[in-house]
Order: C-alpha cells, then sequence, then structure tokens
C-alpha cells in the first residue's frame, strides 16, 4: 500500500509574495519530505488589517511565484470563501478533500506562531494538522510555553530553525511606495507584475 501523501499548507496574506515565503515553504518541504506545498492566500486575517492589495492581485502573484517549482501549488480556496479567513475552516476543507490520504501540516512563521492562542478554534485546528513552525528573524518561539496555552499542541508541532531571510511584505510595501529597489527581494516576474499593475505605490 501507497504512503500518504504529507502535504504542506502554508496560509498569508502574501502582500506581496516575496523570497522568504518561498523559503520558509522550502524549508519546511525538504525537512519533513513533503510530497508539496500549497499556498493559500486569505481573504481577510481576522487578527491581520485589510490587505492593501486585491484577493485577485495576490492570488496572481502567488500563481507567477510558484510557477518553477513543481510541488509548490497555489489554492485560491480561501479567497472563494466568504471573509474572514479562518484557518480551522481551510484545514477542515483539506482534511475532507484528503481524509486518510494525506498527512497534512500547516506552515507558520515563528512571528505568527506568538498569536497561535487567539485562533479561532485552536485546539480542533491542532487535532486535525501538525504545525511546523519556522524561524523568523527577530522572532524567537518558546514551545513549552506555547504547548501550556493549547495543551493540544503536544506532540503535533516541530520547530524548524529556517533560513531566516530578512524580507517581510510591510518592509516591501514601504519600499515600493517610496519608489526604493526591490529587485533580488522577490521572483522578478512578481516584482514585473507590481510594477505592471501600479502596485503598493500609495501606502
Amino acid at each position: 500500500m501507497d504512503e500518504p501523501a504529507r502535504i504542506g499548507i502554508y496560509g498569508g496574506s502574501f502582500d506581496p509574495i516575496h523570497y522568504g515565503h518561498l523559503a520558509i515553504a522550502e524549508e519546511a518541504r525538504t525537512t519533513l519530505a513533503l510530497t508539496s506545498v500549497a499556498f493559500v492566500p486569505a481573504a481577510h486575517q481576522p487578527l491581520k488589517g485589510q490587505s492593501q492589495s486585491a484577493p485577485e492581485h495576490r492570488l496572481a502573484m502567488v500563481r507567477l511565484a510558484c510557477a518553477d517549482h513543481p510541488a509548490f501549488i497555489p489554492d485560491d480556496l480561501e479567497l472563494r470563501r466568504p471573509p474572514p479567513s479562518y484557518t480551522i475552516n481551510t484545514i477542515e476543507s483539506y482534511h475532507d478533500r484528503y481524509g486518510t490520504n494525506a498527512e497534512l501540516w500547516f506552515i507558520i512563521g515563528a512571528d505568527a506562531a506568538r498569536d497561535l492562542p487567539r485562533w479561532h478554534r485552536v485546539a480542533d485546528l491542532v487535532s486535525l494538522v501538525r504545525l511546523v513552525i519556522v524561524g523568523r528573524p527577530g522572532y524567537s518561539v518558546d514551545l513549552p510555553a506555547l504547548a501550556a496555552t493549547i495543551p493540544a499542541l503536544v506532540g503535533r508541532c516541530v520547530l524548524i530553525n529556517g533560513p531566516r531571510l530578512d524580507v517581510s511584505s510591510s518592509e516591501l510595501r514601504r519600499r515600493l511606495a517610496a519608489d526604493c529597489p526591490v529587485r533580488y527581494q522577490m521572483p522578478e516576474p512578481v516584482r514585473l507584475y507590481i510594477a505592471e499593475h501600479d502596485l503598493y505605490t500609495k501606502q
């Protein structure tokens, strides 16, 4: 009998997607021997402000960024649902889609992991998916303390040091608004798409 697929699910605003996101996904993919990584842009994240660019632009940029990696799969699941984008709903959809044919891993950066106790139905989420937390510059994760707050997390989470590329969407938006160069911080097709559609020129 074939082994179940190991599927990574990476959610976020991706406003815009950049090399930091891609490096985190690739680190998780190789470390955990994931079959694929689904990139799932959020319609609206409840714990964040409104995304600056429209959902269709963020999805288009994710598709461009993933185009040259056969294991990176863009998924518009959350954009087809009414907001807000609760991760538990996404994971339930994946669980219904694959059942026992896949082992699901949810990928988050260390910055997002600090807010896990505030996530909607987080105990239910952890019961359906394993978490992989990937390090980011300037953020640390106290896994025992986090597990003390979310007991269901015990034995369901892996912490990876990660490549720690110091690139952030907020800083890229600031640079784009100030007409500063962003080349070599994101895939070139994404940079060209931003220029073509005049995204982020005003904060």
